[in-house]
């Protein structure tokens, strides 16, 4: 009659509720004390099979999920467990932990894994317009490419690289390292080809063996309207190449939008700030201004007083991912004279004759209130 198995949950010496911390720090510690290297005892092999066996069951979400519903049945073939349920150091857990123990372990990835270049960044001023309406532009950058004299080789045309004697090829170097716990093979990256697997004996002329060159490319960046200072555009592909046969990274074009002599953006609409001499304020006028399309005539009413706002629907920045204009919004001043001429002062001298001399206390927002608001966004 074949022995019953113990509970895993036992043969660790953990709670059914343990996490996996504490199941992996159980195992550490059992692990050490009964390898067969270390622990003399008869039953120290199959002891330590049998804490194998039981981590690599706990240690899996999947695995443990289906002991804790079936129990050993879980690790029959009849749900995909094998008949022993221990399948190796190759299996995933096990080998990592081994790693962890001493600094190697039996499994090490491809060195020669094609990897994905480095994104590029470049930065692109514009003027405010073009932010505005898109624009087309050429740009050069320096990138790194496949040396056009080797194709990439990094040896002299007419001679081949040469497999690595040092590791035969693999770009890895296997050494036997004893420990606590018997032999254990730590895996490095090749000194002698760099883990390439090739050395080359007549680098090539053009790029000195690196396979690749920096060159300088001219590339066309399409901006759409409605861009402001941080947009990025991506051009894909345009990055640096990538490593042993990996796709090459991507250009980021980051904008950055010059200050205009007269527009500020608040959002997708265009501020404008005028001044309007008292006469116009008072008696009203039709006054021309410009746009980003051009001059625009708008009407001044009679009484119109500093930080009055005038919007022009449409006439403002297109949106970026939506059809349409933001609006202009024309913010007017009036501007006090200085510098009064003879009839001038004789004329505001009438005038003030008959406005009379009362002070009237405000109780509504300042004008400097109103200018934060207007620009806050």
């Amino acid at each position: 009659m074949a022995a019953r198995k113990r509970d895993y949950y036992e043969v660790l010496g953990v709670e059914r509720g343990a996490n996996p911390d504490e199941i992996k720090k159980a195992y550490r510690k059992l692990a050490r004390q009964h390898h067969p290297d270390v622990n003399k005892a008869a039953d120290a092999e199959a002891r330590f099979k049998e804490l194998n066996e039981a981590y690599e069951v706990l240690s899996d979400e999947k695995k443990r999920s289906a002991y804790d519903r079936f129990g050993h049945a879980a690790t029959d073939s009849t749900f995909g467990g094998g008949a022993g349920g221990f399948t190796g150091f190759g299996s995933g857990g096990l080998g990592d932990i081994f790693e962890e123990f001493f600094g190697f372990g039996g499994r090490t990835a491809n060195r020669r894994t094609p990897r994905r270049g480095a994104d590029l960044r470049f930065d692109m001023s514009i003027a405010f317009e073009e932010a505005a309406f898109g624009l087309e532009r050429e740009i050069e950058v320096a990138r790194a490419e496949a040396c056009s004299r080797c194709k990439g080789r990094g040896a002299e045309p007419g001679t081949t690289p040469l497999k690595c004697s040092t590791c035969n090829g693999t770009g890895e170097v296997r050494r036997v390292q004893q420990s606590l716990l018997g032999s254990f093979v730590n895996v490095t990256t090749c000194p002698a080809c760099r883990g390439e697997g090739e050395t080359i004996s007549i680098p090539c002329s053009q790029c000195r063996g690196n396979r690749r060159v920096r060159v300088a490319r001219k590339l066309s960046v399409k901006v759409p309207p409605g861009v402001d200072s941080g947009t990025q555009i991506r051009l894909t592909n345009e990055g640096e190449l990538g490593e042993f046969g990996g796709p090459p990274g991507n250009l980021y074009v980051v904008l950055d939008v010059k200050p205009h002599v007269y527009f500020r953006r608040r959002e997708d609409d265009v501020v404008l700030e005028v001044q309007v001499n008292v006469a116009q304020a008072a008696l009203g006028d039709e006054i021309k201004i410009p746009t980003l399309d051009g001059e625009e005539q708008i009407a001044i009413l009679a009484g119109t007083q500093t930080g009055r706002v005038v919007s022009i629907k449409g006439k403002g920045i297109p949106h970026l991912r939506r059809p349409g204009r933001g609006d202009q919004l024309v913010v007017v001043q009036v501007s006090t004279p200085t510098n009064l001429t003879p009839e001038q002062r004789e004329l505001f001298g009438k005038l003030a004759k008959t406005l009379g001399k009362e002070v009237i206390p405000q109780n509504e927002k300042g004008f400097l209130d109103k200018l934060r608001d207007l620009f806050t966004v």
